[in-house]
């Protein structure tokens, strides 16, 4: 498991990275961290920061007692190259053939649940990648040229994370990108240009959101209690 924890609080109106800002009694990182330490699907962790805030990561995991993760990588500049990063940490185990699967979380979701990671890791293992996704509740449009087309409006839908993906066509997809300076928007994107992957989509959960925004701290305040009682882990 990868974890990305390199993003900012731009967004949220905050000088600190957003995944370390309080929701309820713990940081954001902290959620998912300590759900996929429990999870019996995953062998270890990897956690990637920014270099700017990797003694902030280090103080935070050493007071989680986690037992599955191994390492705190330092990131690049976007998403595609934090990605990256993890990847070429353990590469020469997925080169070997001793790492099989490979999933990759936004450490800004916090209510990930240990279900959904079971459904998307026994997908990915039958046809060689998975993705969480909800129908997209409004119309999509795209833009070109100063013009808007919309979308059809079947089929369309949003993207989650975690997701999942054999191994070393997940490692040789993003040395591609890296060569061809390619950035996706999520893992998938990059899965489905450079390989031959089948990416299969599986039902999201609505609680999985991903904090962007400052209103979104709202909704997330109102998970945090039934998500403390274990409601929704399984």
């Amino acid at each position: 498991m990868i974890i990305l924890a390199g993003g900012s609080g731009s967004r949220v109106d905050s000088e600190v990275n957003k995944v370390y800002l309080p929701l309820g009694d713990r940081a954001i990182l902290q959620y998912p961290l300590a759900t996929f330490d429990s999870a019996a699907v995953v062998d270890e962790t990897i956690l990637v920061v920014k270099e700017g805030d990797r003694s902030r990561a280090l103080e935070l995991v050493d007071r989680l007692h986690l037992q599955k993760l191994t390492a705190v990588v330092t990131g690049g500049g976007t998403r595609q190259e934090s990605e990256l990063a993890g990847l070429e940490h353990i590469a020469p185990r997925v080169e070997a053939g001793t790492i099989d699967l490979i999933a990759i979380h936004d450490g800004a979701r916090p209510f990930a649940s240990l279900r959904l990671l079971d459904e998307i890791v026994a997908t990915a293992r039958r046809y060689g990648g998975a993705i969480p996704a909800l129908p997209a509740e409004e119309r999509m449009y795209l833009a070109a040229e100063g013009l808007a087309r919309p979308l059809p409006a079947v089929g369309m839908v949003r993207a989650q994370t975690p997701q999942a993906f054999r191994a070393q066509p997940l490692l040789g997809a993003y040395r591609e990108a890296a060569r061809e300076g390619f950035h996706g928007v999520d893992t998938a994107e990059t899965i489905e240009r450079f390989s031959d992957l089948v990416v299969k989509a599986v039902p999201g959960d609505p609680r999985n959101i991903k904090i962007t925004f400052v209103e979104d701290f709202f909704v997330a305040e109102d998970l945090v209690g039934s998500w403390a009682q274990g409601n929704w882990t399984r």
